[in-house]
Formats: structure tokens, sequence, C-alpha cells
């Protein structure tokens, strides 16, 4: 079987979702709606993946962004429906290579959904192969009407009033709007389709009775799971779908090993990955490209944003964002891991601390209370509570480095650019500006001064 030219009709307004954002850009589960086709058509092994958007071309940065030759735009100029929206592809369609035609609102559409089309499609040696569901409330949908012999002689449209009968209103067979078409056939068949219909638009379906006309086959390939083909027209169907890919994003998860405490109070984004053996404890929130490895604890409340977890990393009640985490290290309670980030193997991180495009070394430790911002720090170094590196002097970042092994003091700065060598020690209450050599203290203090009888003089002036 050729490996099919897939179409994704994705040049509605999306209107109804009151949004400046077009509807299939809105996110959904960390990637936008658009996407979710795009994937799935990728998924059944298409050769060219067709997405024809509208005149504003509103979608074709989606389509940049996948870097991907086999993605292409196509633009309908003019909204005059279904079939004339396919026919905007018509270019890039092969007369000897099957087509498949999804919409890109419907993104619970998988890739393994369309191969058992194709290959339906391939093995009733048909013209077209529709996907139809049966459902208890039909509503909405166009009712599929099948012939004496069992075969689809066409689909009702149910928009307006006047489209479908009384009768042709009581088929729970509904269509899908997934199709499978021999190239050549639906490039002929959509010539002849016309907008006798009280909307005034080409409808794709009307290709079928086309095809029947002229004796070729149309086959229907019926799917038990009706979330397949379950659409997107407002913010309440993006929160039902959104809920539905995020069962499955769980269950994969699940499945490979991951334990997911309280799946209701947990999100994963789509193209997260996790290893076996770690546990993602409630109301966490695992977003973009974030990679977690074996035997993590994640959680409870913690945010991950493309952030790179290794193996055995211990991060609750943690935000962490464009960071990376390795083997053995712990992150929080209540840590903020800003962009660039990292902290080696078996460093800490601990409660209240914030790091920021930092380097933390093997082993090293930031306790607590702290801010690290443009540093080193090097294998086995104890910072004290209330560290701060001080790298911004009101126009540029400067860099501080702090050596292996050193000993910081509590409630200590550290002015960049400055160097603290391997060994050091720092006195607690320091402000550091100067280098500190190797295996030397740093203090740089004001002496303390107690004057007696402070207290007393204070009472006799409140006196007078």
């Amino acid at each position: 079987m050729a490996a099919p030219v897939v179409v994704i009709l994705a040049a509605g307004q999306g209107t109804r979702m009151r949004s400046a954002t077009p509807k299939l850009l809105h996110p959904l589960c960390g990637r936008p709606v658009i996407a979710w086709s795009i994937a799935a058509a990728r998924a059944a092994g298409a050769q060219r993946v067709v997405v024809v958007g509208g005149p504003d071309r509103a979608l074709e940065p989606a389509v940049a962004q996948l870097d991907d030759p086999t993605v292409v735009l196509a633009v309908q100029q003019e909204a005059r429906g279904t079939a004339d929206a396919v026919a905007s592809a018509r270019e890039h369609v092969e007369r000897d290579a099957p087509v498949l035609v999804i919409c890109g609102d419907v993104p619970l559409m998988t890739g393994e959904a369309l191969r058992a089309l194709a290959q339906a499609h391939a093995g009733h040696r048909a013209s077209a192969t529709m996907l139809t569901m049966v459902l208890d409330d039909p509503s909405g949908y166009g009712r599929v009407v099948r012939g004496p012999d069992g075969a689809v002689e066409r689909v009702v449209e149910t928009k307006k009033p006047g489209d479908a009968t009384p009768g042709e209103l009581e088929i729970r067979e509904v269509n899908g709007g997934v199709y499978a078409f021999a190239g050549g056939d639906l490039l002929d068949a959509l010539q002849q389709v016309r907008a006798d219909n009280a909307q005034g638009e080409l409808y794709l379906p009307d290709v079928l009775p086309i095809l029947r006309s002229q004796d070729k086959v149309v086959a229907a390939h019926v799917v038990d799971d009706p979330t397949l083909a379950l659409g997107i027209n407002d913010r309440g169907d993006l929160a039902k779908v959104r809920a539905l890919a995020q069962q499955r994003i769980h269950a994969r998860h699940m499945a490979a090993g991951v334990t997911i405490v309280d799946p209701g109070s947990t999100v994963i984004d789509a193209d997260v990955e996790i290893d076996a053996d770690t546990t993602v404890h409630p109301f966490t929130s695992i977003q973009g490209a974030t990679r977690i490895g074996p035997g993590c604890e994640v959680g409870p409340l913690t945010t991950l944003v493309d952030t790179t977890l290794g193996a055995g990393v211990r991060i609750p009640h943690s935000y962490a964002t464009g960071a990376e985490v390795r083997d053995g290290a712990s992150v929080g309670p209540f840590a903020y891991l800003r962009p660039n980030a990292l902290l080696r193997e078996r460093s800490k991180a601990g409660t209240f601390v914030e790091i920021k495009n930092s380097d933390i070394g093997e082993g090293a430790k930031v306790p607590h209370l702290s801010y690290v911002g443009d540093a080193d720090v090097g294998a086995g170094t104890n910072l004290g509570a209330s560290t701060i590196t001080a790298n911004y002097d009101g126009r540029e970042k400067h860099r501080t480095t702090i050596g292996a092994n050193v000993h910081g003091g509590v409630h200590t700065s550290l002015v960049a650019p400055v160097t603290v060598g391997d060994d050091a020690w720092i006195g607690a209450g320091s402000v550091i500006t100067d280098e500190v050599p190797d295996g030397a203290l740093g203090i740089a203090r004001a002496r303390q001064r107690n004057l007696e009888g402070y207290d007393e003089r204070l009472r006799e002036r409140a006196d007078r």
C-alpha cells in the first residue's frame, strides 16, 4: 500500500472560541491544537501532510516551526466549504496515491486509527472510505445513508433546517469527518460538486454520491471510540478534549511504569518523557519538553517546564523552568530553578533557594534562603544560609566563581565579578568584593562595638 497524502482541513475561523488567537493555535496539553492532527498524520506514515489554512496564513508559523519539508501549507482563499478546502490542496495530491482527509480541530484522532482506515480502504479496493460512528445522540452530525446493499450512498448534513428529512435525522450512524480516497477519483469528483444545500457551500461528503453514480465503491469503516472524532468548537469543547487527552497521556506513562498518585490533580504535557519507577505526586504540573529519569520523586505541588531530571532526583514543592538536575540531586521544598540552572550529581538546592544561570558542582549544597545567579560553584562546596551572589550592577550581569570545598558563612554577599578559591572559608555576615585565595578565610564586616548603658540613656531621654 502506497504511503498516503494527508490533507488537514484547518481554514475555519473558530469564532465561537471568542478569542484573538486562532482556534487551532490554542494550546492543548503542551501543543497547539493543529499539532495534534499533524502528529497523527505523521504517525500514520504520511508521505506528505497538507495543512489547508485560510488566507490570513495564521497557521504558517506553526507549520514552519516543525521544520519538516513533508508538512506544507495550502491556502483556501475563500470559505466555500470542505470540498473547496480539499480542492485547495490539489497540487499536493497524487493521482496514484491514497488521500486521507481529516479535520484540524479533531485532535484526539490517532495515527493508529488513520492507519486502520487506510488499510480498510485498501482492503475494500474503494474509491472512498469514510470513518463512521454509531451514537446514541447523533445531534449535529451528518447522517450516513446506506443503500440496500449496505454500501454508503451519501451523507446528509444537518447544520441547517431543511438539510435533512425527519427520517434521515433518525439515523444514528454519523459521519466522523475523516475520509480515505483514491487520489485520482477524488480530484475528478471534486470538479463535479455543487453547492445545492441550505448553506450554499461545497461539502466534501457530496463526493460520495458522485462516485457511487459512477459505480465506484464507497465503503464505511466503523470505529467503536467516538472520542476519536470529537471536535472543538468553543472553550467548553476544548476543556472536554483536554481532559480526554490528559487521560490518554496518564495511561501511557502508567503503562510504562510511572506511578501517578492522583491523576485527577496531575497535569502532564503530551511531549513529556518519564522513565519507569518515577513517582509523580499530587498537584504537580509537568510541561513542555521536560525529561525525567528513573526513580525520581516529583512533587507534590511541583511545576517543571522544559526541565531535565536525572535518575533518583527528589523535587517536592518547587518550580523549575529550563533547568537541569542530575542524578541523585535534591531540590526544595520551595525552591525556584530558573533557566540554565545546572545542579550536578548529588548536589542540593534547599528550602527557599533560587538559582539562575549557574553551575552547582557535584555534591555542592545551597541549603536554604539563598540566591545564586550567574555563578559557578565547585564540587563539595557548602554555601551558608542567606548567601547572595550580587550579579547585577545596574547595567550589566557579572559572574561569581566559587571553588571546590568552600565553606560559606551565613548571611554573606558575593559581589560579582569575584572569585573564591578552593578550600576557602567565608566569615558569616561578610560582603566579599575581592578575591579570596585558595584555603584562605575571607571576612568583610565592620568590627563590633558595644555602647554601655545605651538602654538606660534612652529611658532617661524619654522621661524628659
